[in-house]
């Protein structure tokens, strides 16, 4: 998913919206998270998230973003828990932010710098919480716990709401998540198995 031409970032459903997949590269130094990006992008998996739960981690997501943009593409960042960082990511190049919770201020930090956020849900009442405050697309988390069932019981109450399935998902569960209602699943700890790539691919030429 690219810039509009005016410059400005697309909502994050648009983002979203580019892909049934999401790369997520945790706790990498810059050169293997450009390397495994690039990768993912020359396989189709246009959407990546580079997590942000350590400021030591903002070179790895100011590589993806620069080489991101050398193809037009968007590069968020991730495990966002505090307005603070939200001004860090935001300097280093993100396009959009992800939480693993739901805090009314990271969303309000986040609208503010421009950049779109997908804030973190395991509960109805976090959805509800998170409609409130004008967010329609959430990420479900941890998925594997939540499990498929969850998803088609949430779009139930909130058919409006869309959902990110993060946390456990690989290559061999990631359709039964996207069956179940999911949106999109996020992939991150299963891409130390280089494989995985290749496979998720195989998904996305499935469901396109």
């Amino acid at each position: 998913m690219s810039t509009h031409e005016s410059g400005t970032t697309p909502d994050i459903g648009t983002i979203m919206s580019a892909s049934p997949v999401m790369a997520l590269f945790r706790g990498m130094d810059a050169a293997p998270a450009v390397e495994l990006a690039q990768r993912a992008w020359d396989v189709g998996i246009a959407l990546v998230e580079v997590p942000i739960q350590e400021e030591r981690y903002l070179p790895a997501l100011e590589a993806v973003v620069a080489a991101g943009r050398e193809r037009g593409l968007l590069v968020g960042a991730g495990t966002i828990t505090t307005s603070d960082r939200v001004d860090a990511v935001a300097r280093a190049g993100a396009a959009f932010t992800i939480a693993p919770g739901l805090d009314p201020d990271v969303v309000a930090a986040s609208r503010a710098a421009g950049l779109p956020h997908l804030p973190g849900v395991a509960t109805a009442s976090e959805i509800q919480r998170a409609v409130a405050l004008g967010c329609t697309w959430v990420k479900a988390f941890p998925a594997s716990l939540l499990t498929p069932s969850w998803f088609r019981a949430m779009h139930g109450p909130f058919p409006q709401v869309r959902f990110v399935a993060t946390g456990g998902i690989d290559a061999s569960n990631a359709e039964e998540f996207l069956d179940g209602g999911a949106s999109t699943v996020a992939v991150g700890s299963a891409l130390a198995d280089r494989s995985q790539v290749d496979r998720l691919a195989d998904v996305i030429a499935r469901r396109s």
